[in-house]
């Protein structure tokens, strides 16, 4: 008896994604050129989590209006100081980035009673519910770390893959993990949201997720290659096609849980579920439609040899299916 909510994907489809492959890399490439060009170019709208500066949460007894609080701030000299809702319709959220070195704890605390005084009136004054500083030299040492940590995750996806697969795999999976990464950091580019903490923690989520599906769909290559006699393109298209349910269904429910965390988490959540949500359906579209094929392409090309086991003379080689 089958099982209808783990049927959705029948289990014999036949797709021959090896035909349209070519197609897939040009637009993978020019999908990536496209992200890379717009962080080259247009760069990240960086959260005081990296540049430095204050975020003062303030409450209003009715809502307030954004665009007459961006004016006040800007008549008190801070033109470029970031206003958004935050929680409820009466809360706002501003943000102001370090101009030179941070202030000190008096002088924050200043600064943020003169931005109070500003934004309030007769009609709707606001009271201050937190406030907080970041210097340039802490904002500083996170960039390099977030580097770092995105550094790190890459040469362990590589060393992991080569031992598990082989090198050929290795560069295909962090080949794709940078595709999936550089989409997703792209987006945030051109689109000038904020670029924070969570947001970076999505990317590392990512970059987890993106690898879990890729590996799955090379173990099923693996195991074809060693038991079909077949060119690698049947078997290419095969192994995705045996993969293709588990990994739709596994990228719906984990795209629905972030869901629900991106409508209901909040603001401070924001980030993090538009990542992630972004970075599964790109994670899940390189899995299907760039891994396989890149390994079709150049010296990444994989036979049967590549993944057989060693043969201990040409002659028993040759004897292999």
């Amino acid at each position: 008896m089958k099982i209808f909510p783990l049927m959705l994907i029948p289990s014999d489809t036949n797709f021959d994604f090896m035909r349209i492959r070519w197609v897939t890399l040009v637009l993978g490439l020019l999908v990536f050129a496209t992200a890379a060009g717009a962080v080259a170019v247009k760069g990240f709208n960086f959260a005081l989590d990296f540049t430095g500066g204050t975020a003062i949460t303030l409450r209003f007894q009715q809502p307030a209006d954004v665009d007459a609080v961006r004016a006040r701030m800007a008549e008190i000299g801070h033109e470029n100081a970031q206003v958004q809702t935050f929680g409820s319709g009466t809360d706002l959220l501003v943000r102001m980035r370090a101009e030179e070195e941070q202030n000190t704890v008096d002088e924050a605390e200043r600064l943020a009673r003169d931005v109070q005084e500003a934004v309030s009136t007769p009609e709707n004054p606001a009271q201050i519910l937190d406030r907080q500083s970041i210097g340039s030299q802490v904002s500083a040492e996170l960039a390099e770390k977030a580097t770092e940590a995105v550094l790190f995750v890459l040469v362990g996806f590589l060393i992991y893959i080569g031992f598990r697969f082989e090198w050929k795999f290795a560069v295909v999976a962090s080949v794709t993990t940078l595709f999936d990464v550089g989409v997703v950091a792209g987006y945030f580019a051109l689109s000038g949201r904020e670029f924070d903490l969570t947001v970076l923690a999505g990317l590392l989520a990512v970059m987890g997720f993106s690898i879990n599906d890729t590996i799955v769909v090379f173990d099923r290559v693996r195991e074809n290659f060693r038991s079909m006699r077949a060119d690698p393109h049947e078997v290419f298209n095969r192994s995705i096609n045996q993969t293709l349910s588990r990994t739709i269904i596994t990228s719906a429910v984990f795209f629905l849980s972030v869901l629900a965390l991106y409508l209901y988490g909040g603001g401070s959540l924001e980030g993090l579920a538009l990542t992630q949500m972004i970075g599964v359906i790109v994670g899940t579209l390189s899995s299907i439609l760039i891994a396989c094929p890149l390994l079709t392409v150049g010296f990444l090309k994989v036979t049967k040899q590549d993944l057989l086991p060693k043969a201990r003379d040409e002659a028993a080689l040759a004897r292999r299916p």
